[in-house]
């Protein structure tokens, strides 16, 4: 099967255009969707004293005043240095302002903290982005409710739900006539197939009424970011200042001018101006585009009452122009650094759509045509290019999950990709620049500004692309989320992957101290360290889907992730006994007391997580450093480090040492109990401690106890035989340090299947004992994944007075409570994905030490009893399930008053929201409402378990027996499935089909990316099952020339097609073995 695998890797188009790119042939990651969805309220254009940045650029004030540090808008699109912009606006004829950025309430005007209040969707995005597709929801009945929308939260609680755009009756759909009143405005880019840097855009807007025609405006928009005012005067490189203008023979035409680009031009196609069919419309006049023009510079009379403007012609005559119809307030010399083409729809009738063309282009010699007075471009070749691109992605997608999983897991797959991809962003950030002002404007910033905030991060000189938890509520980069990121990315685009890690440890963003940079709002803030982990996962990733080994990323990151291991060593072990602190740790609110700030307690708080991330870290870096050892012996010796660190941190979570004396008095250690592990209540709790024997445990079931399962690792009996120095300082510390063996790490010793050695914080009676919490549906275990918070503190909150103040920690499975961080996550109960991620992955490594014979009753007490691998692949069907329609057709994450209408309505029900976190008892996406970061791990898992996640859709293992669910005896037969490309079904009947054990060890060793080597020890060791026979498939036909590029999109499909064709020819039956024939075809 590794040959069939082999012949498709760098098959399709956009495989080569990124190869084009990896080699600096073509630059086809210049331009693509870096604008930011929100640039206003940051903390980067905060000049404040005291540092309330929610405050000093608001909402109102973002169409009229100058950005310093990065553009927005919707559906923004810029080259990789955000120089020239380009977005979408638009208008209804009935709203206040123009609708060209998304609306949200701050931090302090929502209930739960800053929320985006629209409705849009990445609906598709390639990795060099030369095809992307989104959609935006346009009510044009009534006015968008601004007002009532900042109105209604200011009188909801923390206890209360968030009053969303969705609740405001007759914007989308009038409760009393069930119309849907609205646009549905599709944007879409494509590049073309020869040429980065020659973009076509097209709207497209349906009329979704079915009574009421509406008018639009829609306005695409050209723009430079403004640099030129805060340049030094005295600056020798200042170059000269960009210019647009119009052509002065085409009205419809716009020359761009740059010193970096030299001269582009965008082209605005007249739009078809009739409806229905051709003949109809044949005497039917185009819409014209007007262009106005102006500059991009502030409006300071208007917002701030000054007697002048830097310039005559400002940043919001556009909206003036249009909302105002003031004409004066553009540039009647047709020349600015910002310029609008406005398409005016007077009457688009209900069913009906309009459409508009327009392209930018440096080729403009060749593909932009002139007729008298305007200028065309042949709209067959550019809809063909468009749907080429198309056709292209879908190819690209497939090859990334060639397995025939039902269209519904792909949609999914799909709008995850599509939306990680959307949210790169250009972010800007020169901490000179920012914290002491430009020379060119007056006054400077106040001393000490914004509280003094991040004031030692004096070296941070940051110009890149990053990928943002969610351009809105979080454009900018948090270093825990981006970890995450790299998983899905290195699955479409592992270079753009390794590039994000690298770049966080790179001398302009890595602190000299080793410390990685945690998020703007505080830069000092301490994030998990999940670096290394990522750092490795993506290698490994790489080498088994693209079949590249990148050594030098992986140790040129190695070596400065030495140094961040040493800040953690350093600064967060105060007392050097190998337990940490760390603060919140991107927990929020998890504690009873905010853990970033001093305890009201006194003392210092020994933190359960912290030591754990701790122990993990150092066992990622023991992987990484065997790694590099086959290339480099000298590693051999970090390793042992590593290991060495690994067993002190594991014995410091369950033991203590201090001094006693002997009957002579000489000093001895003597062992005592440490509290991190309970013993009583079998689960890990942080600790506060007030020096030696003076601990108080803080006995909250949370995350906190779960994630010392996170370090794990086995050792293949290879590695020791393949590393002989490494292999003598292990056998050293078992001999001579047995009393630590004894203790905590009983797998040292003792062999597990396939004779290897586990390395692991917790034994195999404590995994039981965690497990048996872990996985009961009344403590940690929900329909949709594993709660953050176990359910047991519903009814038994933990609670502690200090001082008269009383603190209180209970389950929560929705919003928080509380303003803790802000109020905008919640971390006493919902789903969150990143850190179930990696809790599934642990169970992975477990079943590969413990094999299929271990077994632990999953649910707890339904009488059910599975193994390791089984209980990973269960918590990531509930996960997945979050987002499947159910048997109503209706999605968890929508629960609510609106569930039915965004689930099942034709115009929404294909549509997914990756939310933030998810309700612990309903699954209700909460939250962000486009976290494509760490959420786009659900593409990762679908990619990994789609092919047997054929469950009835929100059916998980329950006490239930799933026969009885599905009216099915022991002696029944699965029904029978006629095609592996079946389409989604969410009728009774459906069959989870079980697989061996050998089954699992492949299909296990496949998602965590093990080498072909490694697959085949754990084979070796797994239990011994018969096999049934393994359909097998014809050969693939047809090679694609990996040296050309052009005209090669016939040549892709037909490669596509015929290991579609492969995979068509094995069908699925009753068999087990046929089932696993289709995941080796992928998979082994």
């Amino acid at each position: 099967m590794n040959s069939l695998r082999d012949e498709f890797v760098d098959s399709t188009v956009e495989e080569r255009r990124l190869k084009e790119n990896r080699e600096h042939t073509k630059y086809w990651y210049r331009w693509g969707p870096y604008l930011s969805e929100r640039s206003w309220a940051t903390v980067r254009e905060d000049y404040s004293f005291n540092g309330d940045a929610w405050s000093n650029f608001p909402f109102e004030h973002a169409n009229a005043r100058v950005f310093r540090w990065g553009e927005d808008g919707l559906f923004g699109v810029s080259d990789n240095k955000q120089l020239i912009c380009m977005n979408l606006a638009l208008w209804n004829g009935k709203d206040i302002r123009l609708k060209e950025r998304l609306f949200g309430l701050t931090g302090p005007q929502g209930n739960h903290g800053e929320d985006v209040k629209e409705l849009y969707y990445y609906l598709d995005n390639t990795p060099t982005h030369s095809y992307m597709k989104a959609l935006y929801k346009y009510p044009f009945k009534k006015a968008f409710p601004y007002e009532e929308l900042v109105e209604q939260n200011a009188k909801r609680g923390y206890e209360d739900k968030e009053f969303e755009i969705i609740d405001v009756d007759g914007l989308f759909k009038d409760s009393k006539t069930e119309d849907t009143p609205y646009f549905d405005v599709f944007f879409e880019m494509a590049k073309n197939d020869q040429d980065p840097d020659d973009l076509n855009f097209r709207i497209t807007v349906h009329n979704r009424s079915t009574t009421d025609a509406g008018e639009l405006y829609v306005i695409p928009q050209i723009f430079f970011r403004n640099t030129w005012a805060f340049q030094d005067p005295n600056d020798k490189k200042k170059g000269n200042k960009p210019h647009l203008q119009r052509d002065p023979k085409e009205t419809n035409l716009v020359d761009v001018l740059t010193d970096k680009f030299g001269k582009q031009q965008i082209v605005f196609q007249p739009s078809p101006g009739g409806f229905g069919n051709e003949e109809e419309n044949s005497n039917v006049e185009d819409i014209e585009p007007t262009l106005v023009f102006t500059e991009n510079e502030s409006n300071l009379k208007k917002l701030f009452d000054e007697k002048k403007n830097p310039t005559e012609f400002t940043k919001d005559a556009v909206e003036e122009f249009v909302v105002n119809g003031d004409t004066k307030a553009v540039n009647p010399k047709n020349e600015g650094t910002k310029a609008a083409a406005i398409y005016h729809f007077k009457n688009i009738p209900p069913g009906e759509y309009v459409t508009v063309r327009y392209k930018f282009t440096d080729d403009f010699e060749n593909t932009i045509y002139h007729a008298d007075d305007i200028a065309v471009v042949d709209e067959d070749v550019f809809d063909m290019t468009l749907d080429d691109r198309e056709e292209e992605a879908d190819n690209f997608y497939w090859r990334i999950t060639p397995l025939p999983i039902n269209d519904e897991l792909r949609n999914i797959q799909r709008q995850a990709f599509a939306g990680l991809l959307w949210t790169k962003q250009f972010y800007n950030f020169i901490w000179d620049n920012w914290y002491n002002g430009d020379k060119a404007i007056k006054p400077r910033p106040p001393p000490d500004r914004a509280n003094g905030r991040n004031k030692n991060w004096k070296h941070l000189y940051i110009q890149d692309i990053l990928s943002m938890p969610d351009k809105w509520e979080y454009p900018f980069f948090a270093s825990w989320d981006s970890a995450f990121h790299c998983i899905p990315f290195a699955m479409i685009d592992p270079d753009f992957a390794k590039s994000q890690l690298d770049l966080l440890t790179r001398e302009w963003y890595m602190h000299p101290n080793g410390q990685i940079p945690a998020y703007e709002w505080n830069f000092n803030d301490v994030n998990p360290p999940v670096h290394a982990w990522a750092v490795y996962r993506v290698f490994k990733i790489e080498r088994n889907l693209y079949h590249r080994e990148d050594y030098v990323f992986l140790e040129s990151v190695f070596q400065k992730l030495l140094l961040n291991f040493t800040w953690w060593v350093n600064r967060k072990d105060t007392e050097g006994k190998n337990v940490f602190e760390g603060g919140f740790l991107g927990l929020d609110n998890i504690g009873i007391f905010n853990r970033s700030e001093p305890l009201p307690t006194g003392g210092t708080l020994e933190q359960a997580d912290s030591t754990g991330w701790m122990a993990f870290f150092s066992l990622q870096m023991l992987n990484i450093a065997l790694e590099l050892a086959k290339k480099n012996p000298t590693y051999e010796a970090i390793a042992s480090k590593f290991f060495e660190h690994f067993i002190l941190i594991s014995d410091s979570m369950s033991f203590e040492y201090v001094d006693s004396y002997d009957e002579d008095g000489e000093v001895a250690k003597k062992i005592i109990k440490q509290n991190l592990w309970n013993e009583k209540d079998s689960f890990y709790y942080d600790a506060i401690s007030w020096g030696p024997n003076n601990k108080e445990q803080l006995s909250i079931r949370s995350l906190v106890g779960l994630i010392p399962l996170y370090a794990s690792m086995t050792l293949e009996p290879s590695i020791l035989a393949q590393f002989p120095k490494f292999k003598k300082r292990v056998e050293w510390f078992i001999e001579n340090r047995s009393d630590i063996f004894d203790r905590n790490i009983a797998s040292m010793d003792r062999k597990g299947v396939g004779e290897r050695l586990l390395l692991s914080l917790v034994t195999k009676d404590r995994l039981k004992a965690i497990l048996s919490k872990l996985l009961d549906e009344t403590e940690f275990l929900s329909d949709y994944g594993i709660r953050s918070l176990s359910k047991y503190h519903e009814k038994h909150p933990f609670e502690m007075d200090v001082h008269g103040q009383k603190y209180c920690v209970k389950y929560l499975p929705g919003e928080s409570d509380s303003g803790m961080f802000g109020g905008n996550s919640n971390w006493r109960g919902p789903i969150w994905f990143p850190t179930s991620f990696l809790i599934v992955e642990s169970l992975q490594r477990f079943y590969l030490y413990y094999g299929a014979e271990f077994k632990v009753e999953c649910p707890v007490g339904s009488g059910e009893f599975l193994n390791l691998a089984e209980i990973a692949e269960e918590i990531t069907y509930r996960m997945i399930h979050l987002f499947v329609a159910d048997e109503n057709g209706e999605r968890a994450i929508y629960y609510g008053d609106h569930s039915k209408f965004l689930s099942t309505d034709p115009h929404f029900k294909d549509y997914i929201s990756f939310f933030e976190y998810f309700d612990g008892d309903t699954g209700r996406g909460l939250g962000a409402s486009h976290q494509l970061g760490w959420t786009s791990l659900v593409a990762k898992w679908i990619s990994d378990v789609g092919l047997s996640c054929v469950r009835l859709p929100r059916t998980p293992r329950s006490s239930v027996s799933a026969s009885s669910y599905f009216n099915l005896t022991e002696t029944s037969s699965p029904p029978s499935t006629t095609s592996p490309l079946t389409t989604y079904d969410s009728r009774p009947g459906r069959w989870a089909r079980r697989k061996s054990a050998k089954s699992l060890v492949n299909f296990t060793a496949n998602i965590l990316e093990l080498t072909e080597e490694e697959k085949k020890q754990h084979k070796a060791g797994a239990p011994k099952t018969p096999r049934g026979s393994v359909a097998s498939g014809k050969s693939a036909s047809g090679s694609v020339d990996p040296d050309r590029i052009p005209s090669v999109h016939e040549t892709e499909t037909r490669v596509i097609n015929d290991l579609k064709d492969e995979i068509n020819d094995l069908t699925l039956n009753k068999t087990t073995s046929d089932s696993e024939s289709l995941k080796e075809l992928y998979t082994s």
